[in-house]
């Protein structure tokens, strides 16, 4: 299935100034049915990184719809406590040269990376993240967390995230089920230690500003964790950036509009 890729029309807020030309930014619908023409890449490499709560069934669909024109690994993304520790692991494990989609926290170890190996990355893909560091109220929210899952209260834990990381739509449906999933098969060791490497990582503003890789920014527009702001800052802090916003969508695009990422993933593996 394709989707048109829709031109935002819209002027940002009047308040404050976009870092992103707005041939370079892109609104995607939910039932658009027309796809992008131009010259074809051939089939790569590509590592897509999952996010906290996540294992890799969070990429099911991409992985299912990609694999014609990619050779698809997905990390597990569970040893070690400091974000140079995971991306280190990330590393060890990929493929020579690849084409690199880290999701919410996937985008942080994805970003690390980048610091790590730059010559091996392709092209990058940032969904539902950031390129700034925790401000100290989160750092705060991150320890209060490792402090109740080691007082065994990982479910509390889980069920106080759940707002922020749906669509408010679906809250109560088989997604938020999918969510419960992946956290217990997880467990609270690879939650905590997960939460305690995002403490570690460094400010990746600077590194996107020096990246000489074509640069995709997605996120849902509805996104309760990671706001538009700071998507849009990554995209025009990238030399070679482009940001696409997915309607009616949460902070867990891949699961709750897997057509629309599934789609603007292609176009950037082929076209960017």
């Amino acid at each position: 299935m394709h989707f048109r890729l829709i031109k935002a029309i819209s002027s940002l807020s009047r308040t404050s100034r976009s870092l992103v030309p707005r041939n370079r930014r892109e609104d995607v619908g939910v039932d658009d049915d027309t796809t992008r023409t131009g010259p074809v890449r051939g089939r790569q490499a590509l590592v897509l990184v999952p996010g906290l709560v996540c294992d890799a069934e969070v990429w099911h669909h991409q992985m299912r719809h990609l694999g014609d024109v990619a050779d698809i690994s997905v990390p597990a993304v569970d040893t070690g406590d400091t974000m140079e520790h995971l991306a280190g692991d990330v590393l060890a494990s990929a493929p020579p040269r690849f084409a690199l989609a880290g999701f919410s926290m996937g985008g942080y170890v994805a970003l690390e990376m980048l610091r790590q190996a730059p010559e091996r990355v392709l092209r990058l893909a940032l969904l539902d993240t950031s390129a700034r560091p925790d401000t100290p109220e989160k750092s705060a929210s991150r320890r209060t967390a490792i402090d109740a899952i080691a007082r065994g209260r990982y479910r509390d834990v889980i069920e106080g995230m759940m707002p922020v990381l749906l669509h408010p739509d679906r809250q109560n449906g088989p997604l938020a089920g999918l969510v419960r999933t992946m956290t217990a098969r997880l467990g609270p060791e690879v939650f905590a230690r997960r939460h305690q490497a995002m403490l570690t990582r460094a400010d990746s503003r600077d590194l996107l500003r020096t990246a000489d890789h074509p640069v995709r920014v997605i996120c849902g527009r509805q996104d309760a964790m990671s706001t538009l702001a700071e998507h849009e800052e990554m995209a025009g802090l990238a030399p070679r950036g482009r940001w696409s916003i997915i309607e009616e969508c949460g902070h867990m695009s891949i699961i709750e509009r897997p057509h629309a990422v599934s789609a603007l993933l292609r176009d950037w593996l082929v076209y960017d």
